[in-house]
């Protein structure tokens, strides 16, 4: 008797694609948009993300071009990536900003890893809490008599199924983003 756990999967995913959006914002030596996402600019007085203000391209692989679409936004987008901690200082040329990413130092390349590593411990942490959760929702259905011993042995190796796959899928994405680091 497999049992159907949507509001469990659910969650689980939630923490997969938490873990995926954490790890694109990561630089890996590449220029990639997303390293921006984080990052707001103080527009007519509301912080708003740069990519609501500006249209971002990558006219080379280690070059981004954030191209604001009101001029009079360009020096407040300056001063917000350079406050951010996107870690590179942008070159405006009036019209533009480019952003040239170095290649990664090997040191540099580890210390990512070593933050790809912690993330997603914290998402294996996340997975085991909505098993704790969901367990605990099926602990007291026991105790109050709705459902019996025997469903809640079922019921947790199921749970303990579901874990150990989001679990695995969370080493799968971690490694591939530890391989894009590591790349020379």
């Amino acid at each position: 008797m497999k049992g159907s756990y949507p509001e469990i999967e659910t969650r689980m995913k939630k923490t997969i694609d938490a873990l995926a959006y954490e790890l694109s914002t990561i630089r890996a030596g590449r220029a990639n948009a997303s390293v921006l996402d984080k990052v707001t600019v103080e527009y007519y007085g509301t912080p708003t993300p740069i990519n609501q203000v500006a249209s971002i391209s990558s006219p080379e692989p280690r070059i981004l071009m954030v191209s604001p679409w009101d001029p009079s936004v360009l020096k407040a987008l300056e001063k917000a990536i350079l406050a951010s901690d996107v870690g590179i200082t942008p070159v405006s040329d009036g019209k533009a900003i480019r952003l040239s990413f170095p290649p990664l130092t090997e040191e540099r390349r580890r210390d990512l890893a070593k933050t790809v590593k912690k993330y997603a411990e914290e998402g294996k942490v996340a997975v085991r809490n909505v098993r704790r959760d969901a367990m605990d929702k099926y602990k007291a259905a026991k105790k109050k008599s709705e459902i019996t011993e025997d469903d809640l042995k079922i019921i947790e190796k199921d749970v303990q199924e579901l874990v150990d796959k989001y679990v695995k899928e969370i080493d799968k994405v971690a490694a591939a983003k530890e391989k894009e680091i590591m790349e020379v």
